[in-house]
């Protein structure tokens, strides 16, 4: 049995997250041209948008995802008839609504019988039948919860396989596009529990002659250039063009040492430079490199514009995903659950005081969540929130929730640097809107005041020593844990 930990929760997150950025950042560029000289800042400016798409809106790919997702998160065998039946459901309930639907899964919808799995899945058969072919991306883009499932169990692997290829099956009947959907989920799977993949593992999932075969396309994708898959509304182009990106944006899956914050950043920008169906393909690689990275290393300035159907944004889909790879087990204080976490246990939660260097921001504990201040229009917090915590009169687009443990061991923040410095440039990016911010955590006692030093030191130009000293004395139980010191020393050398 697998023992869920922090760290496979933050690698969960991630593949969500890295997922739905990557849907929502290549969206606008679909079916356009490549652009080898694209970059990416790794802030909100890269949240576009289009005619169609808002900045930071998910297309399909994501919103398919989601109803999986959430069937997960509840609990529920996705093998099962249950599960399924529901998935249909949500999604045939998407598509009465949605701003786009794959063509394939169009015909699939219209031609069905009934309004649950079986009816899909008869329906799936009859379109590929008529068609000749039904090897469409639309049994991957959508993939990523399921291999957050099964996570606790010894077969964990087969079942993501077999749950996989049934659920891809739904939509999708050609052998490619439920292989490629079993492949993919299998590897975020082995990427959660792991931190790290090692491919052979993956493909073992596959019967011998399909396993030797997507071992050869993928053979043929590390090291090319994504672009070079142009048939990626294909699923096999897809996946090929998805890993090649992955590869080129700096990351082995077996080295832990290759999972940084820019290589994801990288991983993105490689796939959204090519032509044809960039959403689809930056949303499967994003799943995979999300759930080697972990959601730390995915830019808060990606996460903050990030949403979609159903009126969901980055911190929901966060806690749907803790909560499937924990088998739809909440926590005990409410984080995952609740509309509020219970902080009861700890002193010095009504702390609060203004920025001694910006009075735009004010600093302070959790409690002062609920009566914040009527001129505060935005909130940056550093601790677990519940689903309600923050007054609905703000923004949700101004509510920023960062992952950041206040733990000192090496391995508490995969990403400490790249986590406190984003967290800190969100505070500024708020500022620069025009906002005024609550900077919080639990008690302020930690977190707040090394970010709220960081801030201004990367924003207001104060030497690192006085920042946390002025900030210190604002804040008088403020003491930073030894790893956020060290880095605040390294800051100011």
């Amino acid at each position: 049995m697998t023992t869920i930990t922090s760290s496979i929760a933050h690698r969960a997150a991630g593949a969500i997250l890295g997922s739905a950025v990557g849907d929502a950042i290549g969206a606008p560029y679909e079916f356009g041209p490549a652009r080898p000289h694209l970059t990416l800042a790794g802030t909100a400016a890269d949240m576009t948008g289009n005619h169609t798409w808002a900045p930071g809106e998910w297309t399909d790919d994501t919103s398919m995802a989601v109803p999986i997702l959430r069937a997960a998160a509840d609990g529920l065998d996705l093998a099962t008839a249950e599960a399924q039946d529901r998935i249909v459901r949500d999604w045939r309930a998407w598509a009465r609504v949605a701003k786009d639907v794959g063509i394939q899964t169009s015909q699939v919808f219209r031609g069905m019988r009934g309004d649950d799995a079986p009816a899909a899945s008869v329906s799936s058969r009859r379109v590929h039948e008529a068609n000749g072919r039904s090897g469409g991306n639309g049994s991957v883009m959508r993939t990523a919860p399921v291999g957050l499932a099964y996570m606790g169990e010894v077969d964990g692997v087969a079942r993501v396989a077999e749950a996989a290829d049934t659920i891809a099956g739904l939509t999708h009947f050609e052998q490619d596009a439920r292989d490629g959907a079993g492949l993919w989920s299998v590897l975020v799977h082995l990427a959660v529990r792991d931190g790290r993949v090692r491919l052979d593992d993956a493909l073992a999932a596959l019967p011998a002659p399909r396993r030797d075969r997507w071992g050869a396309l993928l053979a043929a994708a590390d090291g090319a250039d994504p672009d070079l898959f142009q048939h990626n509304g294909w699923v096999v182009h897809a996946v090929q063009a998805a890993y090649a990106a992955i590869r080129a944006g700096g990351i082995v899956l077996d080295d832990p040492a290759t999972h940084t914050p820019t290589a994801f950043r990288r991983t993105i920008e490689e796939a959204i430079r090519i032509h044809n169906d960039t959403d689809t393909v930056a949303a499967i690689a994003g799943a995979l490199a999300g759930a080697l990275v972990g959601a730390s290393a995915i830019p808060v300035g990606w996460q903050r514009l990030l949403h979609g159907h159903p009126g969901l944004r980055a911190a929901d889909l966060t806690r749907l995903a803790v909560l499937a790879v924990r088998g739809g087990t909440p926590d005990s204080r409410g984080w995952l659950a609740g509309e509020k976490v219970d902080y009861s246990a700890w002193n010095g939660r009504d702390a609060l005081a203004v920025h001694p260097h910006d009075s735009g921001v004010l600093m302070g504990g959790v409690d002062h969540l609920a009566d914040l201040p009527a001129g505060i229009d935005a909130v940056v917090s550093l601790c677990q929130l519940g689903a309600r915590e923050v007054p609905a009169r703000i923004g949700r687009a101004d509510v920023v929730e960062v992952w950041l443990v206040d733990r000192a061991e090496p391995d508490a923040n995969a990403h400490l640097a790249f986590v406190l410095e984003q967290a800190a440039d969100a505070v500024a990016a708020l500022r620069a809107e025009g906002r005024r911010v609550y900077l919080h955590c639990v008690a302020a006692q930690s977190r707040t005041p090394t970010v709220a030093a960081l801030y201004a030191v990367r924003h207001l130009g104060v030497e690192p020593e006085r920042a946390l000293a002025d900030v210190a004395s604002a804040l008088p139980a403020a003491r930073p844990n030894s790893a956020f010191r060290a880095y605040l020393a390294e800051v100011g050398r």
